[in-house]
């Protein structure tokens, strides 16, 4: 077991972070060597497996990042984008690969990770799964395919206890339509309607947000033109899917050279 990559996760006591956790425990291919909390959660000195309602599994929660990223080869971060930010940092100091799933991160949040990308591997995605990259793809396609005769509107779903919005899946679905069609995203985003908003401009992609129960995830990409629509669609039940492609890019990054990189070239798409 020892010669397996070692993994840390962040955000140990959320429902990304134990189902992460479970994932690492549980594959043959990594090892876990870390979990961290913020200072003061009660997790913190506590075994991970016993915090998790199991038994012991020999990895105590820590809010020393650091320490924990020094034994480490990958990090795996879902968690919010300040986190992240210092997360990067650290990471990079450690040489560790860093899969980041954070989503909500604004355009200059992102750029802020290119340093530590000088230093370590970066695997940023707004979704992990094999299925949504997939999705991202034809949604470029489909773009460049079609002319603003079809109007592009992004429709997601999510659970109750989602923050953000529209997701970062909904917004790299965006990207994708706005690379296709050769322009982009903040040009042409529509992200809020609300009272008389007048007639939607030609060449807008917008986007619709719903919360509601424990929807895992949900994503349709919506082309419609006079007379016809086309809808490319993509439903998560199960958010171990996540996790399972979250652990194949940490895996992945082993090989790779210091860079950012997205799910997309770990699914060799």
């Amino acid at each position: 077991m020892e010669d397996l990559p070692g993994i840390v996760i962040t955000g140990a006591s959320g429902r990304m972070g134990q189902m992460l956790i479970k994932t690492v425990i549980e594959s043959d291919k990594a090892r876990l060597v870390g979990a961290i909390e913020r200072e003061g959660h009660d997790w913190v000195g506590q075994d991970v497996g016993v915090a998790m309602g199991g038994a012991e599994i020999g990895v105590k929660v820590t809010d020393n990042p650091l320490e924990a990223f020094a034994k480490a080869q990958a990090v795996i971060d879902f968690t919010a984008p300040a986190a992240t930010l210092a997360f990067s940092k650290l990471a990079a100091q450690a040489r560790a690969v860093h899969v980041i799933g954070t989503t909500g991160m604004s355009e200059e949040e992102i750029a802020a990770l290119e340093p530590a990308s000088h230093h370590a591997v970066i695997v940023r995605a707004g979704n992990m799964s094999l299925g949504v990259n997939l999705l991202t793809v034809l949604t470029q396609k489909v773009a460049a395919a079609l002319d603003e005769d079809f109007d592009i509107e992004v429709i997601e779903a999510h659970h109750h206890h989602k923050v953000d919005a529209p997701s970062g899946t909904a917004l790299m679905l965006g990207v994708a339509a706005a690379e296709g069609r050769g322009v982009k995203l903040a040009d042409v985003a529509d992200r809020g309607r609300d009272g008389i908003t007048g007639a939607r401009k030609r060449g807008d992609i917008g986007f619709t947000a719903i919360r509601g129960g424990d929807i895992v995830g949900e994503h349709d990409v919506l082309f419609a033109a006079a007379g016809e629509r086309i809808v490319l669609r993509h439903l998560a039940t199960d958010r171990s899917i996540f996790a399972r492609g979250a652990l194949k890019a940490a895996l992945w990054g082993q090989s790779q050279k210091p860079g950012a990189y997205d799910m997309i070239d770990v699914l060799g798409l």
